[in-house]
């Protein structure tokens, strides 16, 4: 379930949203992996075991893929984002295994004005990841462009 949509107008510097949890099936991290990012790790339950995880993980470009959409519709801003203007800070804190339930806050960091003749304004958002312990596993900042609300009709 998604917030309720909210523009640019909508938003200041220091708003946190907190998206519901959602949790991560074996089969889905084999599913990811296998199409994506096939390291031992991801694709292998016994090479998982062996290596440094001890046991089967979620890629970090899943995580990070569950993440964005999680904070996303947290936020409110999955109806009104216009597009992404880059990705800084990505760090991968713990590993996500099978079983793992990951929620998302979104904090608004920045808000800049949009030029003058443009609906659209800047927006930088901390998104940090943590999985059903609280611990966590993930954070990252996405540069977003966020329409303005519409104007209504008089």
């Amino acid at each position: 379930m998604s917030a309720p949509l909210r523009y640019f107008d909508d938003l200041s510097v220091g708003d946190c949203f907190r998206s519901f949890s959602r949790t991560l099936s074996e089969a889905e991290i084999l599913e990811f992996a296998w199409a994506y990012d096939p390291q031992p790790f991801h694709i292998s339950l016994p090479d998982g075991a062996q290596s440094i995880f001890g046991g089967l993980i979620a890629s970090g470009l899943h995580t990070l893929a569950i993440s964005s959409r999680l904070g996303l519709e947290a936020s409110g801003l999955i109806g009104a984002n216009a597009g992404g203007r880059g990705l800084d800070a990505l760090r991968w804190f713990k590993p996500v295994y099978p079983g793992d339930s990951l929620h998302v806050t979104a904090e608004i960091l920045t808000i800049q004005a949009p030029r003058p003749g443009r609906d659209l304004g800047d927006v930088r958002v901390c998104y940090r990841t943590y999985n059903q312990d609280d611990v966590l596993v993930m954070s990252f900042e996405l540069m977003q462009l966020v329409k303005l609300r519409p104007v209504s009709p008089a």
